[in-house]
């Protein structure tokens, strides 16, 4: 039977935007989180004014909303607090959906903040309900005071009212931010169109209404500055999946100062994930989208070959000490600083990531830093096609035969092969549902891990087993519902 951890979060003050007769200020209170002098309360990240007030209140505002949101099997909304991470000359607020299919980030440049130094750190900020009420109806040329963090000791320990918030902390969120990243690294930029055209595909998309959730997937060819819809996935087209959940970003289009899609550089007929980054003075919002509204990025399986080799544990602890809240991370000088190989640098990222500890920049091609309250490994010890793996090998249960391994015991051993590209295949349900397009199986995984560790394993039929039938376990198969996972307290 499955727990949840529920996780409180502490704020001086309920975040709010105040009139006065100085100007407005938007005070985002801070809950703990992590610094690089350690674990304050209640971090300070900055203390000035945004350089495009009304555009960055609307992009905050969508950030809140896909936290709130759910494009799967909607139900009664369940709101987290978004992170954000000052990177030292930048802002980064992130959330994802309740479905997990959507991930949202705000990146603040310098170029829209005008104030004191940015801080170095990873918390969670309070966006309340009377908050979102007041960024929707801001407006106007007045500038905006934005304060992240208490004001003070005296403000905090004497004058503050503490708030506190008790909600669930899903797991999938975690490994949301794990999987978003590797996706996001292998995407290409397909697009770049006029934020005119964009606004006008975006009001072409069908709309959520009452319990249905996003449905559509859509294709659309770059042509001249256009976005061309065509009625099936023809070359050069990119993949709007669960197109409705475009639709959150309408109100901060009217402010954009241009549209840019990343996708795959190739893709076949199946739906694929994308990446909308909205350019606004100062400021960057990307909205990443999953393959389809039903399938959440905690199930995407595209860190499990990283996690399951032992030098990419060991080489994360290298590349661990090397991280500052960096507002980009270059693969090719922490290859140096850590006397690694830039790929085993890239799987030790992944590790990484597997904490929270790793997020993807599209528009700088570049990693960056953020620290998250979750210990390195707890996705690991979380994925159950990984522990079955890890499971099959210390059974035995893997023989490898040249390019074939037989992995598994009885009636339900199954064969992989790996062809003359290095690419891996296997006999079982998950592999015939998904192709390898949700990550490996726990088959591949397990002779992987054979192959890797130079043993042969143990003996196994030296005749092939007829592929099982047995249903993959639900927390394998495509995220059709939302439950939140259990995490140890």
């Amino acid at each position: 039977m499955s727990t949840e951890l529920i996780q409180s979060y502490a704020y001086a003050d309920a975040s709010a935007l105040r009139e006065s007769p100085s100007g407005r200020s938007l005070a985002l209170e801070t809950s703990g989180g992590a610094t690089p002098g350690g674990e304050p309360e209640r971090p300070r990240f900055f203390d000035g004014f945004l350089t495009a007030p009304t555009a960055a209140a609307a992009a905050l505002l969508v950030v809140a909303d896909v936290a709130a949101g759910r494009y799967h099997r909607p139900s009664s909304a369940a709101s987290l607090d978004p992170v954000i991470t000052a990177n030292g000359d930048r802002l980064r607020m992130e959330s994802f959906s309740g479905c997990c299919g959507v991930h949202a980030r705000l990146d603040i440049l310098a170029p829209g903040l005008d104030g004191d130094d940015v801080g170095h750190g990873t918390t969670n900020v309070d966006i309340n309900v009377p908050l979102r009420r007041a960024l929707a109806g801001l407006g106007g040329l007045d500038p905006l005071h934005l304060r992240v963090g208490p004001e003070g000791m005296e403000a905090t320990t004497f004058e503050g009212r503490f708030v506190e918030k008790k909600v669930p902390l899903p797991q999938r969120w975690l490994r949301g931010f794990a999987e978003s990243q590797v996706l996001a690294a292998g995407f290409a930029l397909r697009a770049e169109v006029p934020p005119a055209q964009a606004a006008a595909v975006v009001r072409s998309l069908p709309r959520l209404t009452g319990g249905s959730g996003a449905r559509t997937t859509r294709w659309v060819v770059p042509a001249g500055g256009t976005l061309r819809p065509v009625s099936r996935p023809v070359p050069g087209a990119v993949c709007l999946p669960g197109a409705e959940r475009l639709t959150v970003l309408t109100p901060v289009l009217r402010h954009a100062t241009g549209v840019r899609l990343y996708a795959p550089e190739t893709a076949g007929s199946a739906a694929t994930a994308v990446a909308w980054e909205v350019g606004l003075p100062g400021m960057r919002l990307t909205l990443l989208l999953s393959p389809s509204a039903s399938r959440g990025f905690s199930g995407e399986g595209g860190v499990l070959h990283d996690l399951a080799t032992e030098p990419a544990a060991r080489d994360a602890e290298r590349v661990a000490e090397l991280l500052a809240w960096e507002p980009t991370l270059d693969v090719a000088v922490l290859a140096a600083q850590a006397d690694l190989a830039p790929e085993r640098v890239r799987a030790a990222l992944t590790v990484l990531g597997t904490s929270g500890q790793i997020g993807y920049d599209l528009a700088e091609q570049a990693y960056f830093h953020r620290h998250l309250p979750w210990a390195a490994g707890d996705a690991e010890a979380r994925n159950p096609r990984l522990r079955g793996a890890r499971a099959l090998v210390a059974e035995g249960a893997v023989r490898l035969d040249g390019a074939l391994a037989w992995v598994g015991q009885d009636s339900h051993t199954h064969m992989v092969r790996v062809d003359d590209g290095g690419r891996a295949s296997c006999t079982c349900l998950w592999w015939a549902r998904y192709q390898g397009g949700r990550g490996p199986c726990k088959h591949v995984l397990a002779a992987g891990m054979v192959r890797g560790a130079g043993t042969s394993g143990a003996a196994a039929p030296t005749t092939e087993a007829a592929p099982t039938t047995e249903a993959a376990p639900t927390t394998e198969a495509a995220p059709t519902t939302d439950a939140t996972t259990a995490v140890t307290a």
